[in-house]
């Protein structure tokens, strides 16, 4: 591993950078506060400060300014209500209800508004009891309104002075999974790989790559600067960002047959040639995202037209001195591998030669695509979207109803003295923060809570056992601040650790002296809100996520059957390439995709009883994952002008489509017309290609063939055999999961007529 190159990569990081703006915002006031002996008395400043920081989720600079807003509005009205009820229980049970309800359901309209919901929820639960507000209520709500104010102006300044800089982060960052998406498909090609194992490294990194491209289309789109204003950086970003999905597109090609590959060429060392090569370029494509995260040119690290010259040489060498007519169609296999490798290689170089900074380049840019179709899809704030949402098949509404019986089980804890709870707020905002609309998050995140509360609670005992010095602790306080709020969305242990550290020393600059106390009560709550949190999941009308996958299953199908018609037409019509409808299609088939895989690796973590027909999903995931990859591979050959009147172009598209609606068909429980059975036992004519590898192995057997060493030409046979082998391994992995679909099918309707009680 790179040690250099990740420490980069997370110090760059938009997260870092976003946690430490956080953390001066939240303990600059506090250092004044301090030197003037107020910091007691104006706590509320600096805790309505963090509140809102934590609100500020990426995206555009008006939805962020907007949701900011929405966030100072919302934590003064449910301060202000929790400060003036505290002492009237049944009215505080009904707050709970109100406030539980409706700030889970306003989840609905997407994540930043399901971020501010939360937060209100931690905010109703500080004031509560009104241990923090004291005697004069106002004033302390004036303190804490200032505090949430004092954040949306340093977000203001910020965005002014560095209006481009989440934009440029999140595309430096896309560029970085992007090079651990190549490093994971480079050991492909290492000794005796575990396949499986990459497989699911594969899918699970297509994931994050779909969740991040979401995020950064949504940014960079969104963005009226960057979409419209022509300055140079906003161009280049731009382009920079749209070439990271034409890169993925060609990582997602290299897909071939890897256990053939390997069983061909087990007696060579090519194959571990084309993995130290294909790390060299996950290099590349790492320092191009750090460089972009951190705003500076990047520097091509590597020569890598003699890395590649290097790698072309092994192979034509290997192919000169070994090929025979029993393993030509595997060199011609590996020749096509090499071909992909040196368009992802041209890519890179291009991506290089943009940050030049040349202006002519940025000024010429023009994308062509109408942008709007590549915007996510968004709930948009109206009523009616969430009073449709009021209904127990809604599974926002459940996760409503799970939230506030869980936070009214809490605070019920609260009153029971003989318990001796001592910060029994603890329970509520832990409770808030583990409790998630899905089983297998909120379990997972259970456990990493209690986890990380202990380690956590155990170090920072140890740091106030044995350091005294305020400035060695106060240096302590500020590193623990800045991991916890980088570590917060992707590492969910370390953020609670570092968090559990930095709130032990905040405690005791406010109260010196009562450590025990807070180390007792931190466990203890975070163990009581772990329990009900745990059992609410389980009982309070859940939703399992076996319950998803017949939907999801239908999407990522009829997805993937879009896609394949978008690009067999250009074989069959020739002529133009619309190349904005194919890259729309292109995208809902990765979303379609990820959302599949996504909610797959969830089930996992379900109870055993809820993981039904496990493995038929992780078969359907598995071959949705090659069609895509494969359709991906075909469409390489249909950006050109080139033409291929070799291939039965409508034999094929007959005959993998008939499948592919079948799979769709069986999916909606349609019954499966017997022409869609005859088309896809059609054999295509490609007889001229048969009659080419015969001329080929003659050629071979007779040694009239000449010693090739252009690794710039490849022949009109290899791509026709290439195109060849991928339409058949859209066909097999098609055929195989129409089969996996009519076994799922099947067992529905076995558990139909021979129901087994389930636990729901």
């Amino acid at each position: 591993m790179n040690y250099s190159a990740e420490l980069k990569k997370f110090v760059t990081s938009q997260y870092v950078y976003s946690a430490i703006r956080i953390t001066l915002a939240t303990v600059l006031p506090c250092v004044v506060l301090a030197h003037f002996g107020i910091l007691k008395e104006y706590f509320l400043f600096p805790l309505g400060t963090s509140f809102v920081a934590l609100t500020d989720q990426p995206g555009p600079f008006i939805r962020r300014r907007n949701a900011l807003t929405f966030a100072i509005f919302c934590f003064v009205v449910v301060a202000l209500i929790a400060s003036l009820v505290m002492n009237f229980k049944i009215l505080v049970f009904a707050e709970i209800i109100v406030f539980g309800m409706f700030f889970s359901l306003i989840g609905v309209y997407g994540q930043r508004l399901a971020a501010v919901g939360s937060l209100s929820l931690v905010v109703l639960a500080i004031f509560i009891d009104g241990h923090l507000t004291g005697i004069n209520i106002f004033k302390s709500l004036l303190i804490f309104t200032s505090g949430c104010i004092w954040f949306l102006l340093i977000f203001l300044v910020v965005s002014t002075i560095q209006p481009y800089k989440l934009a440029s982060q999140m595309i430096g960052e896309n560029y970085l999974q992007l090079a651990e998406f190549l490093k994971i498909k480079a050991n492909y090609y290492q000794k005796n790989p575990d396949f499986s194992k990459l497989t699911t490294q594969v899918i699970a990194k297509q994931i994050e790559i779909k969740n991040l491209q979401e995020d950064t289309r949504e940014t960079v789109f969104k963005t009226r600067t960057i979409v419209n204003e022509s300055t140079t950086t906003s161009r280049l970003l731009m382009l920079m960002f749209l070439n990271s999905m034409d890169l993925h597109e060609k990582l997602m090609t290299s897909e071939s047959d890897y256990e053939k590959l390997q069983q061909s060429f087990d007696d060579s060392t090519i194959l571990v040639t084309i993995h130290d090569y294909l790390n060299l370029l996950s290099e590349e494509i790492t320092n191009i995202g750090i460089s972009l995260q951190i705003g500076t040119r990047a520097k091509p690290m590597f020569n890598l037209d003699t890395e590649l010259k290097s790698l072309n040489h092994h192979y034509f060498d290997l192919r000169n001195k070994q090929i025979s007519p029993d393993n030509f169609e595997n060199f011609m296999i590996l020749r096509q591998i090499l071909m992909r490798i040196n368009e992802i290689t041209k890519e890179i170089n291009e991506i290089y030669k943009v940050f030049s900074q040349n202006v002519k380049l940025a000024k010429s840019l023009s994308t062509g695509l109408d942008l709007r179709k590549f915007m996510p899809n968004e709930e948009k704030l109206n009523f009616k979207v969430l009073r449709n949402n009021i209904s127990l098949s809604s599974s926002h509404f459940r996760h409503a109803l799970r939230i506030t019986i869980a936070l009214l089980l809490g605070y019920s804890f609260s009153l029971f003295d003989f318990l001796g709870l001592g910060h029994t707020y603890w329970i509520l905002i832990t409770i808030t923060a583990i409790l998630k609309p899905a089983y297998s998050i909120t379990k997972k995140r259970n456990l990493l809570r209690l986890y990380g509360t202990i380690s956590g609670a155990v170090i920072a005992y140890a740091i106030l056992h044995f350091v005294h010095i305020n400035q060695i602790l106060f240096a302590i306080l500020l590193l623990s601040m800045i991991m916890c709020f980088s570590f917060l969305k992707g590492r969910y242990f370390w953020a609670v650790l570092f968090m559990t550290i930095y709130v032990f020393l905040s405690f005791n600059f406010l109260s010196p002296g009562k450590i025990d106390v807070i180390f007792k009560d931190r466990i203890v709550d975070t163990i009581i809100a772990g329990m009900i949190a745990s059992l609410v999941s389980y009982i309070v009308l859940p939703v399992w996520e076996h319950t998803q996958n017949l939907d999801l299953m239908k999407k990522s199908a009829e997805s993937n059957l879009i896609y394949f018609q978008c690009v067999i037409s250009k074989f069959l019509q020739g002529g133009e390439f619309d190349i904005e409808d194919y890259k729309v299609k292109r995208k809902n088939s990765i979303i379609s995709l990820a959302n599949l895989s996504d909610n797959f690796q969830r089930m996992i973590s379900e109870p055993k009883n809820q993981q039904k027909k496990l493995e038929v999903v992780h078969q359907f995931v598995a071959t949705s994952h090659l069609i895509t990859a494969y359709t991906a591979s075909l469409s390489q050959y249909v950006k050109t002008d080139e033409k291929y009147p070799e291939i039965d172009a409508d034999g094929w598209s007959r005959k993998i489509e008939a499948e592919m609606q079948q799979t769709s068909g069986i999916l909606n429980g349609q019954e499966i017309d017997e022409t869609l059975k005859k088309e896809s036992r059609l054999e295509p004519e490609d007889s001229s290609i048969e009659d080419l590898i015969l001329k080929r192995r003659t050629q071979i057997e007779e040694n009239d063939i000449e010693a090739l060493v252009d690794p710039n030409k490849i022949s009109r046979l290899t791509e026709l055999k290439n195109i060849h082998d991928v339409l058949e391994l859209i066909y097999d992995v098609a055929k195989e999961q129409r089969k996996v679909i009519e076994k799922y099918r099947n067992e529905e309707v076995k558990e139909a007529v021979n129901p087994i009680p389930q636990q729901s």
